[in-house]
């Protein structure tokens, strides 16, 4: 079983940075597409990005489009979000999640392997 942790949430203000991790335990990460989720307090987890298991192919929500970019080291097991510019509305658990398939998925049901979170609080 493929087992997912990531790394580097914290506390920031807006308009400042913060870069997340995911490191992947299989040996096999690079047939993972990948995905990072998020979710506010009451609110339902929602997509952020995704990523194609070569990382050729990815998308955003619109909302982080040319703020937020995605990226993977398949040579390392890891897949990156790179927030930029992070605004109090980016605050939420941020999730990683991946799926055994070639293209990039949105959908939240698409994925079956998730990690357990890490925090992301940006302050006004």
């Amino acid at each position: 079983q493929v087992q997912l942790v990531e790394s580097g949430g914290g506390l920031v203000q807006a308009g400042g940075s913060l870069r997340l991790s995911c490191a992947a335990s299989a040996r096999t990460f690079s047939n993972y597409a990948m995905g990072w989720f998020r979710q506010a307090p009451g609110k339902e987890r929602e997509f952020v990005a995704a990523i194609s298991r070569n990382g050729i192919n990815t998308s955003y929500t619109d909302s982080v489009k040319g703020r937020f970019t995605i990226s993977r080291d398949n040579a390392y097991n890891t897949v990156y979000l790179q927030m930029n510019n992070l605004k109090p509305e980016d605050t939420a658990v941020y999730f990683c999640a991946a799926r055994f398939t070639i293209v990039a998925h949105i959908a939240l049901r698409d994925y079956n392997l998730w990690g357990q979170g890490t925090q992301v609080t940006v302050s006004s």
